[in-house]
This record gives C-alpha cells, structure tokens and sequence, in this order.
C-alpha cells in the first residue's frame, strides 16, 4: 500500500504541498513547490507515498551540524480523501520505521498553532509536545504560533558517529 515515491509522483505531490501552502495556515510558507523542486527532493530525502494520490510523508535534517544528525523533522501531508481513514497513521508510521531503520533518534515534527488535528494526531501517534513559540510565523496577515513535538524512535547512534560528533 505504501511504497517509496519514484519520479512520476513529483506532479501530484507537488500539486498537493501547493494547496496546503495557498489555502491554508497550517504551513508558514508562501514559496509553491514546482515538480523540479519534488524531483530534487526525492534525490536526497526518503518520501513515501500513499497509492493512488492519497498523501505523502518526508524527512530531512532537523538542525544543521553533527551534533543533530541522528534527529529528524518530517512533513506529512494528506489529501481529502485520505484523510480520516487511517491512512496518515499508516503513512507515519511506515516513515518512523525507515527513520529508525536509518539510524534516526528523535523525529520531530513542527506544527502551526492553529493545526489542532495535526497536534492531536502526533499526540496520538507517541509524540509528546516539547515547546510551544509564540508568534514565530506569519502567513496572511495573521502571527501564528509553532507546537514542537517530538518522538523517540528507539534507533541507537553507532559509537564512530558519536565520535566524531565530539570533535
């Protein structure tokens, strides 16, 4: 049901990341995603998509430097019609389990003050809030708070990386 995004979903994802910017608060972005800007994203990031256009979810780096390299931030984005059906908490879980696979501590996920739902879903899915920042975004006219949660994904740092994070 769930599988790695190939090329040919940089349309939709892309189309589907540009309505959540252009209608919503719930990213503080403006910037609309082009499916060049997908494709180059799917070179450096794990993304899995939900079949037949459903959602998608990504992670990337959460902070730059080695001392955050074993923490990650994701995005996870559903369409109407898989929202409600279970699908975002598969779709999350299957990113926890590669995160995890791929050596990742601590996946964090930042989320609009006004995204109740989302809050409520990642506390749902063993995220634990760790800080709520007041007014740090602005999108339409309207400051908009950023709800950090955080989740511990098990995976352990190998003893060179933590190594070489000392240096």
């Amino acid at each position: 049901m769930i599988r790695d995004a190939d090329i040919s979903d940089a349309g939709w994802i892309a189309t589907l990341w540009n309505d959540v910017i252009a209608h919503t608060q719930i990213t503080f972005t403006t910037v609309h995603k082009t499916p060049d800007d997908i494709r180059a994203m799917l070179a450096e990031r794990v993304v899995l998509v939900l079949p037949e256009q459903g959602g998608f979810a990504t992670y990337g780096p959460f902070r730059s430097g080695p001392g955050y390299a074993a923490t990650i931030e994701h995005t996870i984005l559903l369409s109407d019609r898989a929202r409600g059906r279970g699908q975002g908490r598969a779709l999350l879980s299957a990113l926890q389990e590669r995160a995890a696979a791929d050596g990742h501590h601590v996946m964090v996920a930042a989320i609009s003050g006004i995204n109740e739902a989302a809050v409520a879903f990642h506390r749902a899915m063993g995220f634990a809030q760790v800080a709520r920042m007041p007014q740090v975004g602005r999108k339409d006219g309207v400051w908009l708070d950023l709800i950090l949660m955080q989740k511990q994904l098990g995976a352990t740092v190998s003893a060179n990386a933590s190594a070489q994070d000392t240096v």
